[in-house]
């Protein structure tokens, strides 16, 4: 499980072809302990550290964030579901380790299990943050609340304006001067694609009711 506090921005430094997907690899720093098998997002999306070669190895023996270098494999449904496919080689990525049981709860609760691929429609600076505005599909749109969560590419965030539109709906968020420069999210600009992942107890609680409903018809 994820928070969606971004830790630090990664480096893609390739994405190869391989048998039945994809394999990406990344650059960026982690928790000195990280090791295969791990679970991390990478803009929002859950992945396995599945090689890790060390870059910084005297920050991790002193027990510190080191800078590695690791890959991931990326079955089709990702490839087909979040805009991992797209990326090339030095593109910024969103980083998160995932959450320690005895660690800080930050944002919110995210799966990093992306539901679609919204799209930026709208961008205006301001003093305090800037406006980003996201058309998100149909399908999700009831999952989305006014002050209500939600992860884009990775960051936890709240939804700041919300308008009902005939495709879906568009989500208006704000980004504070530590949102820019912490994540990739201040450099999204439209048409760019993004990563979205809606508030999971929102869907657990309507499958619920659904249920409930059904077990008394």
């Amino acid at each position: 499980m994820f928070t969606g506090i971004v830790t630090d921005l990664g480096t893609v430094t390739a994405l190869e072809p391989a048998p039945g997907g994809a394999r990406l690899h990344v650059q960026g720093r982690l928790p000195h302990d990280v090791a295969l098998g791990d679970s991390i997002a990478v803009d929002g999306v859950c992945v396995t550290v599945a090689t890790l070669t060390t870059v910084d190895g005297a920050a991790q023996e002193l027990g510190r964030d080191a800078v590695v270098e690791f890959t991931a494999d990326l079955m089709p449904a990702t490839l087909g579901r979040t805009t991992l496919g797209q990326r090339e080689p030095g593109d910024r990525v969103n980083l998160e380790p995932a959450l320690a049981a005895n660690g800080r709860f930050g944002g919110h609760v995210v799966t990093g299990h992306i539901d679609a691929v919204g799209t930026v429609v709208g961008r205006t600076a301001g003093d305090l943050a800037d406006r980003l505005t996201i058309a998100v599909p149909a399908h999700l749109a009831r999952y989305v609340v006014a002050q209500g969560s939600i992860a884009i590419d990775g960051v936890s965030l709240t939804v700041a304006e919300l308008a009902d539109i005939d495709d879906g709906c568009l989500v208006t968020v704000g980004l504070i001067p530590a949102t820019l420069e912490a994540t990739t999210l201040g450099h999204r600009t439209p048409p760019d694609r993004v990563n979205l992942e809606v508030d999971v107890l929102a869907k657990q609680v309507e499958r619920l009711l659904a249920a409930g409903e059904s077990a008394h018809a």
